[in-house]
């Protein structure tokens, strides 16, 4: 009885190396070998430091900002959403992998038979073939039967691959659960940024307001003192009122605008954030570090998350193509107890009551309607599917950082205009009102260079917050801030 089974278990150990999925190779040529430059993209400094190693705490330079993303990190319920998915996917990690081994059980029994008007001879003989307890030549006979066995039960030798496939396609499932919270992460913090630069902006932009308003209140009354006198017209107090009021609605607008902006930081930040960690200007003070990255190769888009995530899924779906192909091949199950058995509870540990059992067993399905290669046929669309999602996901990643480097070239230009354009504008806008005072000029004049000069201060604003915006979107897009 044993040789077979050792004989079996040689063989097991023989083939215990195949494994038919396919080997992987990480598929290339999805995107350029360089990230743009020259040209309207930036040029890195040679001693420029490595933004995806910059940590979010160096990068971003506010310590009221710093405290945001720090409350954001630990109470955002997607975050937790996504801790919660990577500990789903190691629970099933877990219980598949206890598919490589043996599931060990011990069970013990008791049995109690009275067979009722049974003849003297022949209970006494069947009591003595079986187990050695002779009964009386009454009219009942009881037999009493004690068992205790260990051992194992249907073990799949995985001769083909298939439980170690399936068990490392649930590994990767695991490390791609892993990236996509990492991914959440940088997301949330660049978010957390954005939120909080968008609340400075618009709370610059509710200062400029008020004090726009005080201006256009000023020319409101002027206009209409001369007015009341005889000195002016109804058409410029009219035309004065237009930009006063004006005025009066971009304040109410902002000031629900900044409520609103306050509420999206409660949602990233998952708690109420306390008033002394909100922005109450945008002021000239950086917010972040203003660094480009020293290398500037494409292969640095492999190290962000949602990338690693992506490639972590295609690597499960060839191992499942290779748990699909081991269907094809037999399965071989092993059962194996060890135990003892007596007629008597006292007597289960004596001589002679030892008893084992060994039950290999193989199976081979010889037709189930195509349901072995419907399945490898799934597997390997889906292998399709999760190469082309990595090769997208890799294109996104690359343009995500071409549009912020292109952006990047020109913002600085942009916001050195613009504060150019804001300044002389206001300039222009004094001069043309103390011509009016002096009677050179017409009102019509003026009332135009205060519009121009007021819309040239909320561009200069906005365009700031884009500068802001698109060095968070530089540093998120090039996969920086896990440390």
């Amino acid at each position: 009885m044993t040789k077979p089974i050792l004989a079996l278990l040689a063989g097991a150990t023989m083939l215990a190396g195949c494994n038919f999925a396919p080997k992987y190779v990480r598929p290339e040529g999805a995107v350029p070998a360089a990230l743009p430059e020259g040209g309207i993209y930036p040029r890195a400094a040679t001693d420029a430091p490595d933004i995806t190693a910059v940590g979010w705490r160096d990068f971003f330079l506010d310590p009221r900002l710093r405290q945001v993303i720090d409350t954001g990190l630990a109470n955002n319920r997607d975050l937790r959403i996504a801790a919660g998915n990577v500990l789903q996917a190691r629970a099933q990690l877990r219980t598949q992998r206890s598919e490589l081994f043996p599931t060990a059980s011990v069970n013990g029994s008791a049995t109690y038979t009275n067979n009722i008007g049974a003849g003297g001879a022949g209970a006494g003989a069947g009591a003595g073939a079986g187990t050695g307890a002779g009964v009386g030549t009454g009219g009942s006979s009881n037999l009493e039967i004690y068992s205790l066995n260990a051992g194992i039960s249907a073990y799949e030798l995985d001769l083909f691959g298939r439980v170690r496939n399936l068990t490392q396609a649930a590994q990767e499932q695991v490390f791609a659960s892993e990236e996509a919270q990492r991914s959440t992460r940088v997301s949330l913090i660049a978010e957390i940024a954005n939120a909080w630069l968008q609340m400075a902006s618009d709370q610059e932009q509710l200062r400029l307001s008020r004090e726009t308003l005080k201006a256009f209140q000023e020319t409101f009354r002027l206009t209409s003192e001369q007015f009341r006198v005889g000195v002016g017209s109804e058409l410029e107090v009219r035309q004065a009122e237009t930009n006063y009021q004006a005025a009066r609605n971009d304040i109410a607008a902002l000031e629900t605008r900044i409520a609103q902006d306050q509420n999206a930081l409660n949602l990233l930040a998952g708690t109420t954030v306390p008033s002394e960690l909100l922005p109450a200007s945008f002021g000239a003070e950086p917010v972040t570090r203003d660094a480009l990255p020293a290398n500037l190769s494409s292969q640095v888009l492999l190290r962000r998350p949602d990338v690693l995530r992506a490639e972590h899924q295609l690597i499960a779906e060839s191992a499942n193509i290779g748990a699909a192909r081991a269907a094809f091949f037999p399965t071989i199950s092993l059962t194996g107890l060890v135990g003892t058995i007596s007629t008597a509870l006292s007597g289960l540990f004596g001589g002679g009551s030892f008893t084992y059992q060994a039950g290999p067993s193989i199976g081979l399905p010889i037709f189930d309607g195509g349901r072995r290669s419907g399945n490898l046929q799934y597997a390997r669309a889906s292998q399709q599917v999760a190469a082309a999602t990595y090769e997208r996901t890799i294109q996104v990643a690359f343009r995500e950082v071409a549009d912020a480097l292109a952006q990047r070239g020109r913002i600085g230009e942009q916001v050195s205009a613009q504060s150019q354009r804001a300044n002389a504008a206001q300039v222009a806008a004094r001069l043309s009102e103390a011509r009016f005072r002096a009677g050179i000029d017409s009102f019509l004049n003026t009332l135009d260079a205060q519009r121009t000069a007021y819309a040239a201060q909320q561009q200069l604003v906005t365009t700031r917050l884009t500068q802001a915006n698109n060095l968070v979107e530089l540093y998120r897009s090039l996969g920086g801030g896990l440390n």
